[in-house]
């Protein structure tokens, strides 16, 4: 048990992994806490929408593999914050292991792995609270914890601006009309002004 894993907790975002019967699946989530040092105590949310949270439900065990600031896009599309009801997230993910407890990790963008045996649920409307002792922790990298803010501002993708299109603004109150061709008998929706009185930008 390597305990300095549990400072990777914090605003990071985490892979949670379960299994049933065979069948692996996960889902990133956002919401894991260290609840106690004596003993080893952690806490995370899952929406009831993902079919990981019927099997950490069922079965009461789960990793968390924490996502650093070296994840790519790829490992959001794949895994996604809302899995929904699919199974097996984890099938043809290439760089995953097991831990002691039988439960499949990340190991490629990641920074450190706990594994986890809840002693209580509780049920918030769409969430379930998970409350666990840890089994085991691991410290695999050095590389920061990827944030949400981080993932916003360095891994989404940004939308690409739309290209300037055409148009004619009103000279008087600023309105700009959309369009290549203005219409002669144009009035300005604003300040009612015509179409003398734009220009074309």
């Amino acid at each position: 048990m390597e305990e300095k894993a549990l400072f990777k907790l914090g605003y990071g975002l985490y892979v949670l992994t379960a299994e049933e019967g065979g069948r692996h699946n996960g889902c990133i989530i956002n919401t894991a806490q260290q609840l106690t040092d004596t003993p080893l105590r952690l806490s995370i949310t899952v929406s009831k929408q993902n079919l990981t949270h019927d099997m950490v439900l069922r079965t009461g065990r789960f990793n968390l593999s924490v996502l650093s600031e070296a994840a790519d896009f790829k490992v959001f599309q794949h895994f996604g914050f809302q899995s929904g009801r699919t199974a097996e997230k984890i099938a043809g993910y290439p760089s995953v292991a097991y831990s002691a407890n039988g439960l499949s990790y990340l190991t490629g963008p990641v920074n450190a792995y706990l594994s986890a045996q809840t002693f209580h649920t509780v049920d918030l409307g769409t969430h379930t609270l998970f409350l666990a002792d840890l089994t085991d922790a691991k410290v695999l990298t050095d590389v920061d914890t990827a944030s949400y803010a981080y993932y916003h501002a360095h891994i989404k993708p940004q939308p690409t601006p739309k290209p300037a299109q055409g148009g004619w603004r009103c000279r008087i109150c600023g309105y700009v009309y959309e369009g290549e061709e203005l219409p002669p008998d144009f009035i300005c929706p604003l300040c009612k002004h015509g179409a003398v009185d734009f220009e074309k930008i």
